[in-house]
């Protein structure tokens, strides 16, 4: 199905057997799915924001404020990463269990707690243990993606979940640029001291988040079927209303008529173009179940999660693979956006911290386009090349080591013109951003009845990778070397890419997910 203008604002297609949309109504909140849509990037952006609400004001006001060492400031980074590595890895079968939409309302609520009580730090124990909490947020990108992948179909579902996270992580670039902005009209127009104009700052974000976690809450659904609770039953009634009878090779339509089947007439539960449709009669789809196709069916549903069943899907080739390209991807992400303002005050002083800010957030507003490419991408070859995995989980890698390429560059010149220093960060990120939504493209097609557990496996490999590349920062001469950080990270991005390329992109004999 090609891509139309008009699928951004008029009411998709739908997948007639798990109600998917087959394209995403970006300008369309109203329908069901765009509202989903909508709150899922507004959700994990405003989080995202609120998580790195920090460090454009670290490095400058809020260390002198409090006293800080550059050492305290790079630890503090550390921990802003370690909370959302736990809440990710425990995101995913919260997901699974309760259903993502519970999850990421939740967490957002949570975490605006700390927000609020961000005003009260004093010192960097006090410090340490608010960024430590707001790390919760970031938590909730996991939920942000297991709940488009629920509503949006195999050959979108790369796209939507690259946009969502993609605009979400654009938050990391908003944040450079609002904390600034803000801090600046309470110091400069409303005649507040450097102490106080920072802490009201917080107030923010903290407003935003609640507004947007309870709206997410009353105005979406569970799933495009129903409540979650009831996603098993609505497969079942479906398969059992809907099933060829052998004996005389007919089969059932949507509308409970008979209809001769023909030789193409065998209709797949993954969401194909190869439904039926009878236009201009009743019936607008027919759906076949044979014994291999309802197993697909039930394959795809989300299962509630059992140690039992979970701990093949943790321990797997294919989730360690997804660990090791996502903690390059995002996790270097995350490590590069906390000292990446530091970076440019460093290298080129003259630009103060507004300004030095402003150039930051560069490379946090380029995953408006960055990550959604690289999803597109994603998505376009396996369509091209006849719904073949290996061509997503190549792009995957193309990424990870251009990015590598790039970092190693970046740290060996380490730039002290300007305009080198942003046009090679822009190049960098935008393979490093896009290998986030390659990874996110391949995922949903890897173990479809544990997406969630696999997601929060993933997500929490990212933070996994924010804590080593921050480390690293951290102690290349005592947080202030950051060139030597670029291009060891980049060396580490080549090698965990090159020791992973094997891994096949979905387990062998898989029945679902294709």
């Amino acid at each position: 199905m090609g891509v139309r203008l008009t699928d951004l604002w008029r009411k998709p297609e739908l997948n007639p057997i798990n109600k998917k949309a087959r394209s995403i109504p970006v300008l369309n909140p109203i329908d069901r799915h765009g509202r989903v849509f909508f709150f899922s990037w507004m959700g994990f952006m405003l989080t995202f924001w609120a998580w790195y609400t920090f460090p454009p004001l670290l490095t400058v006001t809020i260390k002198t404020d409090l006293n800080l060492t550059s050492e305290e400031v790079a630890n503090s980074n550390i921990v802003s990463l370690v909370a959302t590595l736990a809440v990710r890895f425990a995101a995913g079968p919260l997901c699974d269990l309760y259903g993502p939409r519970r999850v990421f309302g939740g967490l957002i609520l949570l975490g605006a707690i700390p927000v609020g009580l961000a005003p009260l730090v004093k010192d960097a124990t006090g410090l340490y243990a608010v960024r430590l909490f707001i790390g919760i947020l970031g938590g909730a990108f996991v939920p942000c993606q297991v709940w488009c992948t629920g509503w949006f179909d195999k050959n979108v579902v790369g796209t939507a979940n690259a946009l969502a996270g993609g605009w979400g992580n654009a938050g990391g670039g908003i944040t450079y640029f609002i904390m600034p902005a803000v801090y600046d009209s309470f110091v400069h127009q409303w005649g507040r001291s450097a102490s106080e104009a920072w802490r009201i700052t917080f107030v923010v974000p903290l407003i935003c988040l609640i507004f947007c976690g309870v709206a997410l809450l009353l105005l979406c659904d569970d799933t495009p079927t129903g409540k979650w609770s009831d996603r098993h039953q609505h497969i079942e009634n479906l398969i059992s209303g809907h099933t060829a009878d052998p004996s005389t090779d007919k089969i059932v339509t949507i509308t409970g008529t008979i209809a001769d089947r023909s030789p193409t007439g065998t209709s797949t539960p993954t969401g194909g173009d190869s439904d039926i449709e009878k236009k201009g009669t009743p019936a607008a789809s027919t759906i076949v179940f044979d014994e291999t196709a309802a197993a697909a069916a039930r394959s795809e549903v989300v299962a509630t999660p059992t140690l039992e069943a979970s701990l093949p899907v943790i321990f797997s080739w294919h989730a360690l693979f997804h660990v090791a390209t996502y903690a390059c991807s995002f996790g270097g992400e995350l490590a590069i956006n906390s000292i990446l303002g530091a970076y440019y005050l460093k290298n080129f002083p003259d630009l103060g911290q507004t300004r030095a800010s402003n150039f930051a957030a560069i490379f946090g507003f380029l995953n408006f386009v960055t990550r959604p490419l690289g999803g597109v991408v994603g998505d376009l070859v396996y369509r091209a090349f006849g719904k073949n995995l290996w061509w997503k989980k190549g792009w995957i890698h193309v990424c990870g080591l251009l990015t590598g390429a790039l970092l190693v560059v970046i740290g060996v010149t380490d730039p002290h013109n300007l305009g080198v220093m942003v046009g090679l960060v822009v190049v960098m990120a935008v393979f490093h951003e896009a290998g986030n939504g390659a990874n996110f493209a391949l995922i949903p097609h890897v173990y479809p009845h544990a997406n969630g557990l696999l997601s929060g496996v993933t997500g929490a490999g990212g933070n996994l990778g924010g804590v080593v590349f921050a480390i690293i920062f951290r102690f290349m001469d005592g947080g202030k070397n950051y060139a030597k950080g670029f291009w060891v990270t980049g060396v580490m991005h080549i090698a965990l890419n090159l020791l992973v390329c094997w891994v096949p992109p979905i387990p062998k004999g898989q029945i679902g997910g294709r």
